[in-house]
This record gives structure tokens, sequence and C-alpha cells, in this order.
């Protein structure tokens, strides 16, 4: 987990996520919504969500599963 968050950027746990009734899973950035899931892909989220060791790994969960956050240049 070391050599993936180096600058350590998840230690301040930037992401968040919300389940509705329907299992739609909304994913925010220091609370601005940047992406929803449904259906099957929401699904293997949550259980990568619910088999996570810390809650780093839930912020590392987060941050792959919104795609194009991983070049550094992101704005708060």
């Amino acid at each position: 987990m070391d050599n993936i968050d180096k600058r350590n950027r998840l230690e301040d746990e930037p992401f968040s996520y919300r389940i509705t009734k329907s299992n739609t899973v909304f994913l925010n950035y220091f609370d601005k919504p940047i992406k929803t899931l449904k259906g099957k892909d929401a699904e293997k989220f949550l259980e990568k969500i619910q088999n996570a060791e810390d809650k780093k790994a839930v912020q590392l969960i987060l941050a792959k599963a919104t795609g194009n956050f991983k070049r550094g240049n992101e704005r708060k």
C-alpha cells in the first residue's frame, strides 16, 4: 500500500460514497459527485468495500473505481 500512495493523499479521505435503496452507488471526491455505479458494477464495488482491510484500503478502492483520478493534478 505504501508504494501506491507515496504522497499520502488518501490519508485525508478525499473519497466518499453513498448507497441508495435501489443499490445505486454514488462516488464523491471532496463531496462533489463524480461517478454513479449501477447493477453488476455496484455489486462488485460493494463486495470489494466489504472485504477491505482498513480505511486506507477503502479509499484506494474508491480511487480506482473513479477511473481517471491517478495523475496527481486533481484540484480541490
